[in-house]
């Protein structure tokens, strides 16, 4: 019996050591990150925090809006209660564009039945729940969310949603069908990138990035094309970091410090 007990305490400690470790990983992964700011308004387009990720409000009219990812919450909780303090319901929400198909970035797709949903192609089986993600797919076994992706989106493509018009553009690396998206002159990054606390743009966080080299590589190549439209980009916006406001030059000097 005192070997078993034994046994346990040092599995307890290694449990525990693990954990601190991990710990110590996160926190020094997130903490040089540019702090999310709830409830920021940019020119048609509001910041929902929820938990450690951002998910935004974009315009098309008075009484409609599209939201770039849904946030980690079911329930869309903070989502909802930011539509409530304009006097708007989940039925205000007439399309939900997915950066990719992670769950902290879909989880809240289902409270809004009414919404089209949006993913690149390749990464429509992530967010629906009947694909592992590669990082995690040796741990875990695909099982069905109850959310469906009703539109399948490409690379280069431009969406014309009751006006609002949002460029589709491909950066995988973070998922195989990572996207980011231009509209209301926000370029919207999901986890491609992240927003630092000395106002620049870094790749995304290794950790969770499936190819960190193909992102770095997406990232220069987006970069690229958008130097010609340079113009419309006003901010940058990065799920799990804040907004950067410098227009298109952090994504500019990354792409020019990766050569």
């Amino acid at each position: 019996m005192k070997r078993v007990f034994k046994i346990l305490k040092i599995v307890g400690l290694l449990i525990g050591v693990l954990a601190l470790a991990l710990a110590i990983l996160l926190f020094v992964t997130f903490s040089g990150g540019l702090p999310i700011v709830d409830g920021q308004r940019l020119d048609g387009v509001e910041v929902v925090k929820d938990g450690i990720v951002s998910a935004f409000i974009v315009d098309i009219d008075l009484h409609s809006v599209a939201l770039i990812d849904a946030g980690n919450d079911r329930q869309a909780k903070a989502i909802l209660r930011a539509l409530a303090r304009r006097g708007l319901g989940a039925e205000a929400v007439k399309a939900i564009l997915l950066t990719h198909g992670d769950g902290d970035h879909a989880n809240g797709v289902r409270a809004f039945p009414q919404a089209a949903v949006m993913a690149l192609e390749s990464d429509i089986a992530l967010a629906e729940g009947r694909e592992v993600k590669a990082l995690f797919k040796h741990l875990a076994s695909p099982r069905p969310n109850g959310i469906k992706v009703t539109r399948p989106l490409h690379e280069g493509e431009t969406l014309d949603e009751g006006g609002l018009l949002v460029r589709v553009f491909a950066v995988p690396g973070h998922t195989r069908g990572s996207a980011a998206f231009l509209a209301r002159g926000v370029l919207f990054m999901g986890d491609s990138a992240e927003a630092t606390k000395d106002g620049k743009l870094a790749a995304g966080h290794w950790l969770f990035t499936e190819n960190p080299a193909q992102d770095r590589a997406s990232l220069r190549q987006l970069a690229q094309r958008l130097a010609p439209s340079a113009a419309e980009v006003k901010a940058i916006a990065c799920a799990h970091s804040g907004v950067l406001t410098r227009g298109l030059a952090p994504l500019t000097e990354f792409a020019a410090g990766e050569k």
